[in-house]
Protein backbone atom coordinates (compact mmCIF):
# COMPACT_ATOMS: atom_id res chain seq x y z
CA UNK A 1 0.00 0.00 0.00
CA UNK A 2 1.48 3.41 -1.02
CA UNK A 3 1.23 6.55 1.59
CA UNK A 4 0.14 9.73 -0.63
CA UNK A 5 2.00 12.38 0.50
CA UNK A 6 0.85 16.08 -0.60
CA UNK A 7 3.10 18.52 -0.42
CA UNK A 8 3.13 21.98 -2.00
CA UNK A 9 5.88 23.63 -4.13
CA UNK A 10 5.96 26.36 -1.24
CA UNK A 11 6.68 23.89 1.77
CA UNK A 12 9.52 21.76 -0.61
CA UNK A 13 11.22 25.57 -1.11
CA UNK A 14 11.18 25.88 2.33
CA UNK A 15 12.37 22.62 3.50
CA UNK A 16 15.37 22.62 0.68
CA UNK A 17 15.83 26.29 0.47
CA UNK A 18 19.63 25.73 -1.26
CA UNK A 19 18.01 22.90 -3.54
CA UNK A 20 16.53 23.29 -6.76
CA UNK A 21 13.50 21.40 -7.37
CA UNK A 22 13.32 19.52 -10.70
CA UNK A 23 10.31 19.22 -12.36
CA UNK A 24 10.70 17.44 -15.99
CA UNK A 25 8.57 19.34 -18.36
CA UNK A 26 7.52 18.14 -21.98
CA UNK A 27 8.25 20.20 -25.06
CA UNK A 28 4.61 21.70 -25.36
CA UNK A 29 5.11 22.64 -21.43
CA UNK A 30 8.64 24.27 -22.28
CA UNK A 31 7.22 26.34 -24.90
CA UNK A 32 4.20 27.70 -23.20
CA UNK A 33 6.64 28.96 -20.75
CA UNK A 34 8.11 30.52 -23.73
CA UNK A 35 4.82 32.00 -24.66
CA UNK A 36 4.32 33.18 -21.00
CA UNK A 37 7.43 35.08 -20.66
CA UNK A 38 6.98 36.42 -23.98
CA UNK A 39 3.89 38.14 -22.97
CA UNK A 40 4.94 39.25 -20.13
CA UNK A 41 7.88 41.00 -21.54
CA UNK A 42 5.88 43.03 -24.12
CA UNK A 43 4.54 44.73 -21.08
CA UNK A 44 8.17 45.45 -19.68
CA UNK A 45 11.76 46.33 -20.27
CA UNK A 46 13.37 44.21 -17.65
CA UNK A 47 16.43 41.70 -18.72
CA UNK A 48 15.26 38.36 -19.54
CA UNK A 49 16.66 36.62 -15.92
CA UNK A 50 15.31 38.96 -14.02
CA UNK A 51 12.09 38.19 -15.50
CA UNK A 52 13.02 34.71 -15.42
CA UNK A 53 14.09 35.07 -11.97
CA UNK A 54 10.72 37.44 -11.27
CA UNK A 55 8.69 34.34 -13.01
CA UNK A 56 10.05 31.33 -11.29
CA UNK A 57 7.10 31.09 -8.31
CA UNK A 58 4.63 31.12 -11.29
CA UNK A 59 6.26 28.01 -12.77
CA UNK A 60 6.61 24.74 -10.37
CA UNK A 61 10.45 23.87 -10.38
CA UNK A 62 11.15 26.77 -12.20
CA UNK A 63 11.49 28.31 -15.69
CA UNK A 64 13.69 25.07 -17.51
CA UNK A 65 16.57 26.66 -19.13
CA UNK A 66 16.09 25.55 -22.38
CA UNK A 67 12.64 28.15 -22.26
CA UNK A 68 15.27 30.64 -20.67
CA UNK A 69 17.56 30.10 -23.86
CA UNK A 70 14.71 30.02 -26.43
CA UNK A 71 13.35 33.19 -24.80
CA UNK A 72 16.55 34.81 -25.40
CA UNK A 73 17.03 34.01 -28.38
CA UNK A 74 13.85 35.57 -29.23
CA UNK A 75 14.48 38.65 -28.12
CA UNK A 76 18.25 38.75 -29.40
CA UNK A 77 16.51 38.19 -32.88
CA UNK A 78 12.79 39.87 -31.94
CA UNK A 79 13.44 43.05 -34.69
CA UNK A 80 13.95 40.18 -37.29
CA UNK A 81 10.89 37.94 -36.59
CA UNK A 82 8.85 40.88 -36.52
CA UNK A 83 10.33 42.31 -40.14
CA UNK A 84 9.49 38.69 -40.90
CA UNK A 85 6.08 38.63 -39.56
CA UNK A 86 5.21 42.02 -41.17
CA UNK A 87 5.73 40.64 -44.92
CA UNK A 88 2.48 38.39 -44.05
CA UNK A 89 0.44 40.98 -42.70
CA UNK A 90 -2.92 42.28 -45.15
CA UNK A 91 -1.78 45.41 -46.79
CA UNK A 92 -2.59 48.16 -44.13
CA UNK A 93 -1.70 46.40 -40.80
CA UNK A 94 1.01 46.74 -39.06
CA UNK A 95 2.31 44.99 -35.73
CA UNK A 96 0.46 46.98 -33.58
CA UNK A 97 -2.74 45.87 -34.53
CA UNK A 98 -2.03 42.02 -33.39
CA UNK A 99 -2.93 41.49 -30.04
CA UNK A 100 0.35 40.62 -27.64
CA UNK A 101 -0.65 37.35 -27.30
CA UNK A 102 -0.66 36.91 -31.29
CA UNK A 103 2.57 38.34 -31.85
CA UNK A 104 4.42 36.62 -28.83
CA UNK A 105 2.57 33.32 -30.47
CA UNK A 106 4.05 34.20 -33.55
CA UNK A 107 7.81 35.34 -32.56
CA UNK A 108 7.87 32.21 -30.54
CA UNK A 109 7.05 30.03 -33.85
CA UNK A 110 9.15 32.00 -36.56
CA UNK A 111 12.39 31.16 -34.36
CA UNK A 112 11.92 28.09 -33.94
CA UNK A 113 11.04 27.01 -37.66
CA UNK A 114 13.90 29.66 -38.65
CA UNK A 115 16.60 28.60 -36.55
CA UNK A 116 16.12 25.38 -34.45
CA UNK A 117 16.72 22.53 -36.43
CA UNK A 118 15.17 19.92 -34.43
CA UNK A 119 11.93 21.52 -34.21
CA UNK A 120 10.07 20.89 -37.71
CA UNK A 121 7.75 23.31 -38.84
CA UNK A 122 4.61 21.70 -38.96
CA UNK A 123 5.44 21.23 -35.35
CA UNK A 124 6.00 24.77 -34.70
CA UNK A 125 3.16 25.99 -36.43
CA UNK A 126 0.62 22.93 -34.67
CA UNK A 127 2.27 24.30 -30.91
CA UNK A 128 1.45 28.04 -32.45
CA UNK A 129 -2.22 26.96 -33.01
CA UNK A 130 -2.68 25.11 -30.09
CA UNK A 131 -1.26 28.22 -27.84
CA UNK A 132 -3.57 29.93 -29.41
CA UNK A 133 -6.83 28.18 -28.93
CA UNK A 134 -5.74 28.46 -25.06
CA UNK A 135 -4.54 31.83 -25.13
CA UNK A 136 -5.97 34.45 -27.61
CA UNK A 137 -9.67 34.41 -29.21
CA UNK A 138 -10.16 33.55 -32.35
CA UNK A 139 -6.93 34.27 -33.64
CA UNK A 140 -5.36 30.80 -34.06
CA UNK A 141 -6.43 30.56 -37.57
CA UNK A 142 -5.15 33.93 -38.04
CA UNK A 143 -1.70 32.52 -36.59
CA UNK A 144 -2.19 28.97 -38.43
CA UNK A 145 -2.53 31.50 -41.88
CA UNK A 146 0.49 33.91 -41.38
CA UNK A 147 2.96 30.65 -40.40
CA UNK A 148 1.43 28.77 -43.55
CA UNK A 149 2.85 31.50 -45.98
CA UNK A 150 6.15 31.74 -43.82
CA UNK A 151 6.44 28.11 -44.41
CA UNK A 152 5.49 27.95 -47.64
CA UNK A 153 7.44 31.41 -49.06
CA UNK A 154 11.31 30.01 -47.86
CA UNK A 155 10.60 25.98 -48.16
CA UNK A 156 11.30 25.71 -44.54
CA UNK A 157 11.27 21.76 -43.01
Amino acid sequence: MSEEINVTSQEVTEENENEAVQIKLTRSEQREQVFMLLFSKSFTNTSVDNMVQDSSELFMGGVSALAQAEVEGIVSAKEELDEIISRYLKKGWTLSRISKPSLAILELAVYEIKYLDNVPASVAINEAVELAKKYTIDESGFVNGILGSFVRDNGEK
